[in-house]
């Protein structure tokens, strides 16, 4: 089809209209005004009437046309100099477009055309339909590449109408259709192809608009923030886009500014890019919350963005730009306003955080009192609740251990926080009293033990099978059936393990933190008469027995504390005039150190060796030695001590001894620094370490007994309430690595005179209840031969409050032998029934069937070996019993084992018992040699142990023992008891 080319008629602007408005009536006025938004809506029903009535141009009806597509289509033709229709409409759609109002065009709803159209060059309408583009070569400039040319532009068609339609005036959003791709059959001829849209676009998807490979079309220059107008590029691009100028020129001015400001030389705009970013309303500021994002954006349509954006970043290229001094003046001011702002807003504040900072600590302050009153309600009430109750003990105690009772025992260890720390294995350490389930021997006794461990029920099934082997002991019949004693003794396992499993807590603490437990006891005593029985009491052990509201069997905890230290233990000994070794406690400082070291050396010049004792320290482990002779003056002062007795010594005359002992304390510090050694070096690994616990915790300063032959020995006592004090329990210690750490012991003891044991024991019983110290304790002595005289001497050296680990296996010991021991005869009496008695016979009861014969027990409470965690219970007593090692329940005599816990099972107790003493020995080293050789591979695998050392003890014992056999069986014959020799090889006393 052929256009020709009429005049240009062009549609009256916005100024003449305003002209015609202003010059009419107001009738007029009104309708020329509707008339007006009637024009500039193209999509109102009579707006095609109004252009035909006023311009005479006649508008097509678009029709939906059948069989035709739908959507944007492409159209190919030759690009012509002069078109017949504004380009980027059909042809005869708006031959004479209006130039867009500057509101139309700010609201994003301005026509947007693709091409530049010169007016003079538009023809008059054509009938509507279809126009085909033809393809031409542009005869007023140079032939330019082909893909240079390509434009591809969106577009949106109205279903209805084949209208392409933006945003229309009542807000609604036609359904926008891509341009599909084209294909491959046809990519030679579609590189050049463009794209027209049918009326109004919407606004364009930045990502979606083809970038320039080489350069722009449209480019012109910025240079130092200001077009040249006059430039042809410039003219081009502005006679290109002239019907969305409006838009571009805002953009342009903007972009202009930052330019000047920046004081940028040169900047290059691409004239398409700013075109596409003005139409898809990128650059709209309203939409950026940010100035930095809106320069950015404006500065996309450069080509050298990359160039201005570094230039822009450098430090101070602001303040070189228009307006620069000013700027940077502003910036100064702003910045000390800011500061000077702040600094006097942080002044006024300061006041304010003082006040509430000071309110926040007073109102802490009174929540930590009121807790602190409450805590402290709360203990006193505990304690005078303990009062009350041991009062009603001690009134009624004979009646309780005649009737039948239970017997609540919880072996807590109530150290300090500090102790509890530094021991490994805590929970382990309290658990190593299982014995105490032995005490259901009475048939009036039921036991409840709480376990600070898991028990597992391999060890379950162990004790209630060894416990149930009372009927078969009692009646020397290992057929025997068990007895039902499964309902006399209950082992509880608090839940609060499971939450402070690490904490090192101590036993009552944790079972004070478990309610379901408590409730359980409550059950189990309900309607019974009960008594609490712990291990070192705690203050939580009060809350405890206040708790199950039941007496506790015990020491108040400020005195366990008290006395249960080694200076509170020398107090009690000197009290109850009980011989202790020569020494100082109470000692705090280096001065008492030094002075006090200096004067018991200058006194007891036959000591050679001095122990230092931390007050806190359990076990021997804060123990530490120094031995005299390593000092320079040593040999004088022992010269000086020879020329007189003993006796002569002291009561010489104070000129002397202040000589020497001038020269002792003047070595001293040296002495100490280099030759003091600590026991435990895995504890204390350097005098300074021990020295510095010392001092803090305070301490005792002890001489070693001057003896080669030392015996050490273990003796429970307890102070009933009532107010009588009982031997529970009398053996000789044995010795694991160190020889200050007591791993087990041989019983009855046989070192010192019975009559001479019962009476230290009861003088030390009367001292501790004087000083309302209640229940079980342990008393630690020590015997030699003085080698002035060769008489015996016997030193009080330690005092532990509490339940011991020796009572404990010696409850099992009494329950597997059915038997008595005897501190006043040091004696372990066994009933044997005769051989020519049967079972059914041997249930009554007669001095004639039954006769009484003497049996020694060998124990050791806590075994460890390292290996035992990688057997079984059930393959460590099949093991044991392919080896021989058990228990003859007729004869009463064998090995018996204390089992610990179920989870590293690498410690438990053992105890052999046999008629004889050395037979006792041997057999418990024969044991100990056999399963360390079960259990312990090459060298290489040996395992951590205490086995060894106890075999060597025992070894040296057994050689003691040997020499002393004969005498002992004349003086055995005799009926005498052995006063002046010891049976245990030489060791260091506790």
């Amino acid at each position: 089809m052929e256009y020709g080319q009429p005049p240009y008629e062009t549609i009256p602007n916005a100024r003449s209209q305003k002209s015609q408005i202003t010059g009419s009536s107001p009738g007029e006025k009104h309708k020329l005004a509707f008339t007006m938004r009637l024009l500039n809506n193209p999509f109102h029903p009579k707006n095609k009437e109004i252009v035909q009535q006023h311009y005479g141009i006649q508008l097509p009806h678009l029709h939906k046309r059948t069989g035709a597509p739908v959507g944007p289509q492409k159209v190919i033709g030759a690009a012509v100099g002069n078109l017949a229709a504004i380009p980027g409409c059909q042809p005869g759609l708006y031959p004479k477009p209006p130039p867009p109002f500057e509101e139309n065009l700010n609201s994003g709803n301005a026509v947007l055309l693709p091409l530049a159209a010169d007016p003079s060059s538009v023809q008059t309408p054509v009938p509507p339909r279809a126009a085909h583009l033809l393809r031409r070569e542009d005869s007023g400039q140079t032939k330019m590449d082909e893909s240079e040319k390509e434009r591809k532009w969106q577009v949106v068609v109205n279903r209805e109408d084949g209208m392409a339609l933006g945003r229309s005036t009542e807000g609604q959003t036609s359904r926008t259709m891509r341009t599909p791709p084209p294909s491959a059959a046809s990519t030679s001829t579609d590189n050049r192809v463009l794209t027209y849209g049918l009326a109004r676009l919407t606004p364009l998807n930045p990502q979606n608009v083809p970038m320039p490979t080489a350069f722009s079309k449209y480019h012109f220059t910025i240079v130092k923030g200001q077009i040249d107008t006059s430039a042809p590029d410039y003219c081009r691009f502005k006679k290109q886009y002239c019907l969305g100028w409006g838009a571009i020129a805002e953009a342009l001015d903007q972009l202009q500014r930052i330019l000047s400001d920046y004081s940028v030389p040169l900047a290059r705009v691409c004239g398409e890019r700013l075109a596409a970013c003005v139409q898809g309303g990128d650059l709209d500021r309203r939409g950026d919350r940010s100035r930095c994002g809106h320069v950015e954006k404006l500065l996309s349509v450069l080509e050298n963005r990359d160039e201005v954006w570094d230039l822009m970043c450098q430090p101070g290229q602001r303040y070189k730009g228009n307006g620069g001094h000013q700027a940077a003046a502003v910036r100064i001011q702003t910045c000390w306003r800011r500061y000077s702002a702040r600094a006097a807003y942080l002044l006024q504040l300061r006041p304010k955080w003082a006040a509430q900072t000071i309110a926040m600590s007073l109102l802490k302050r009174a929540k930590l009192m009121h807790l602190k009153k409450c805590l402290q309600a709360s203990r006193l009430r505990h304690l005078e609740n303990y009062h009350i109750r041991a009062e009603y003990l001690a009134a009624n105690w004979k009646h309780i251990t005649c009737a039948k009772r239970t017997i609540i025992h919880v072996p807590s260890l109530g150290y300090s926080q500090a102790q509890r720390l530094s021991l490994r294995e805590f929970d382990l350490l309290q658990n190593i009293q299982m014995g105490r389930l032995c005490e259901i021997r009475d048939e009036n006794v039921e036991v409840i033990y709480v376990s600070p461990v898991g028990l597992g029920e391999d060890v379950l099934q162990y004790y209630t099978h060894l416990l149930g082997l009372q009927a078969a002991i009692e009646l020397g019949d290992a057929s025997a059936p068990q007895t039902h004693c499964a309902k006399r003794f209950t082992i509880l396992m608090p839940e609060g393990l499971e939450y402070f499993s690490n904490k090192n807590m101590c036993l009552a603490s944790i079972l004070k933190y478990s309610p379901r437990t408590l409730k359980r006891i409550k059950n189990l005593i309900q309607g019974k008469q009960a008594y609490m029985v712990a291990g070192v009491t705690h203050i939580d052990d009060l809350a405890v027995a206040d708790e199950l509201e039941v007496p506790l069997l015990g020491t108040e905890p400020a005195v366990v504390h008290l006395y249960g230290t080694k200076s509170g233990g020398r107090r009690i000994f000197s009290s109850a005039g009980v011989n202790t070794p020569p020494g100082k406690w109470d000692i705090y400082t280096l001065e008492q150190l030094y002075e006090g070291l200096a004067q018991l050396m200058t006194e007891h010049m036959e000591v050679q060796r001095w122990l230092f004792k931390i007050d806190s320290e359990m076990g021997g482990q804060g123990t530490a030695y120094c031995d005299v002779f390593h000092l320079r003056c040593h040999a004088w002062a022992q010269q000086q001590y020879k020329h007189h007795s003993p006796e002569q010594w002291r009561m010489l005359m104070m000129e002397v001894k202040e000589l020497v002992m001038k020269k002792f304390l003047e070595e001293v510090p040296h002495l100490l620094a280099f030759y003091a050694r600590p026991v435990h070096t895995f504890c204390y690994p350097t005098w300074a370490c021990f020295l510095e616990r010392f001092l803090r915790e305070g301490g005792v300063i002890e001489a070693y007994p001057p003896s080669d032959n030392i015996t050490c020995l273990t003796v429970d006592v307890l102070v009933e309430p009532g107010g009588d004090v009982c031997i529970l329990s009398c053996g000789n210690q044995l010795h694991g690595p160190s020889k200050l750490e007591v791993v087990g012991s041989t019983m009855p003891q046989t070192s010192i005179c019975p009559d001479v044991l019962h009476s230290i024991c009861m003088r030390v019983g009367r001292a501790c209840q004087q000083r309302s110290i209640m229940g079980h304790l342990s008393l630690d002595l020590v015997t030699f031969m003085e080698p002035g005289n060769l008489e015996q001497q016997v030193w009080a050296v330690d005092l532990d409050l509490g339940y011991s680990n020796q009572l404990a296996m010696t409850q099992v010991m009494l329950m597997m032998t059915g038997g008595t021991l005897d501190c006043r005869t040091s004696k372990l009496e066994v009933p044997v029934k005769d051989k020519k008695t049967s079972v059914c016979q041997s249930k009554v009861k007669s001095k004639a069937q039954t006769s009484m014969t003497s049996r020694f027990a060998v124990m050791a409470t806590r075994l460890m070996h390292t290996n035992l965690s990688l057997v079984y219970y059930s393959t460590f007593f099949l093991m044991c019993k392919a080896q021989g090692i058990g228990y003859d329940v007729k004869a009463r005599k064998g090995t018996v084992f204390v089992l610990h816990d179920s989870k590293d099972r690498k410690s438990l107790g053992m105890l052999t018992i046999s008629e004889h003493l050395p037979g006792a020995l041997l057999t418990f080293a024969r044991n100990l040699s056999v399963i360390h050789q079960e259990i312990s591979g090459p060298n290489s695998i040996q395992g951590t142990n205490n086995f060894k050392d106890l075999i060597k003890d025992i070894e040296d014992v057994l050689g003691m023992t040997g020499q002393n056999q004969t005498k002992f069986q004349e003086e055995e014959e005799t009926g005498d008891q052995i006063s002046s020799h010891t049976l245990h090889k030489p060791t260091s006393n506790k």
